[in-house]
């Protein structure tokens, strides 16, 4: 793959008309699944519970409060699992949501502010793989790292929410989480290489790219969280994993679509699907993310359609694509109600 690219970014929208337009609802045209407001009690109490559980680990100072509440962590997790068992392992979700979002903020995302950076992202993103998929060597240095992982504060929300995970699921739901979340970090590693490089790379490339940089760790664990489990030998199917994918990525489009004038105007050079689309096609952003959002409709038609022909196979598979579909249309909801964090751009 070539470094560098012949295409440029076309920049910001107008962000000053943006800010005025629109600041909550769904996307004009966009397709998803209606579901039900969040129990806002239910939500309350996952959000008190994860932030006791931050503070007991330290994860992050008083300046992060107003971000705290403002990602709404409960009503996240209540909205993406409406058939969890119970608030334990809606709070494990949510300790997960939060280890991930403070290790992306940390260690990857230098416009935040909060030391993360390009450069020696790999060293950092091995550490942290280590916090949830352990070191094992002779003892002296098993206590070094263990020693490691608890002085830092994205390694502790990784360790510790990984434990509590793995109290209440099954060694085989535990093992695959470990290694989405490994595909995590190469989509992450992926992206800050381009930015370093200012490679701006063509529409299918971002998103295979966007496969591996996406919301696949929240997915893994919904049957956990619904209390049931998808067996490793039926998980593992290509038909199985394909409809996993398109779930994931069709969510993932979403966070690009909603997300879409928040990052970019922080940061003008940010990737994100319609950003791509414009450089490729020569077209202006408002064509762009319009085309992007008929991108996510057919990925979800392809998730729709094909999940109903593996749904009629087995009642577990039924189940599983259920709680796909479940997590899919909760985190539209969040997203699309998230007005503290997102507002749409004056395409409409």
């Amino acid at each position: 793959m070539s470094t560098s690219s012949t295409f440029s970014l076309p920049g910001p929208p107008n962000l000053a008309s943006s800010l005025n337009a629109r600041r909550g609802g769904a996307i004009p045209g966009l397709r998803y699944r209606e579901v039900a407001p969040a129990d806002p009690e239910k939500a309350a109490e996952v959000d008190r519970r994860l932030e006791d559980w931050a503070r007991r680990l330290d994860l992050f100072p008083e300046a992060w409060n107003g971000d705290f509440t403002g990602f709404q962590f409960g009503r996240a997790v209540v909205l993406q699992h409406p058939e969890a068992v119970d608030l334990e392992r809606l709070t494990v979700a949510g300790e997960l949501l939060l280890a991930e979002n403070v290790v992306d903020s940390c260690y990857c995302e230098e416009d935040e502010g909060r030391g993360g950076e390009r450069r020696g992202l790999a060293g950092r993103l091995i550490m942290a793989q280590s916090a949830i998929d352990p070191f094992h060597g002779i003892p002296e240095h098993e206590e070094e790292w263990r020693l490691g992982v608890r002085a830092d504060g994205p390694l502790r929300s990784y360790h510790f929410a990984l434990q509590d995970y793995a109290d209440l699921a099954t060694p085989s739901q535990t093992d695959r989480f470990v290694h989405d979340i490994a595909r995590l970090h190469m989509g992450y590693l992926a992206e800050a290489a381009w930015a370093e490089t200012g490679y701006v790379p063509r529409v299918w490339e971002y998103l295979v790219m966007r496969q591996f940089n996406n919301f696949r760790p929240c997915l893994s664990i919904v049957d956990a969280v619904d209390g049931y489990e998808l067996p490793e030998a039926l998980y593992a199917r290509p038909e199985i994993q394909r409809v996993t994918a398109l779930a994931c990525n069709a969510t993932t489009i979403v966070n690009d679509l909603y997300s879409f004038t928040k990052e970019l105007a922080s940061d003008p050079t940010h990737l994100n699907l319609p950003q791509v689309i414009a450089a490729n096609e020569r077209c202006g952003l408002k064509a762009a993310y319009l085309k992007a959002v008929e991108i996510h409709n057919q990925i979800m038609d392809a998730f729709d359609e094909e999940s109903a022909v593996l749904a009629a196979t087995s009642p577990l598979v039924e189940r599983y694509t259920r709680s796909l579909s479940d997590w899919v249309a909760g985190n539209h909801e969040w997203h699309a109600t998230n007005t503290h964090r997102y507002h749409l751009p004056n395409y409409w």
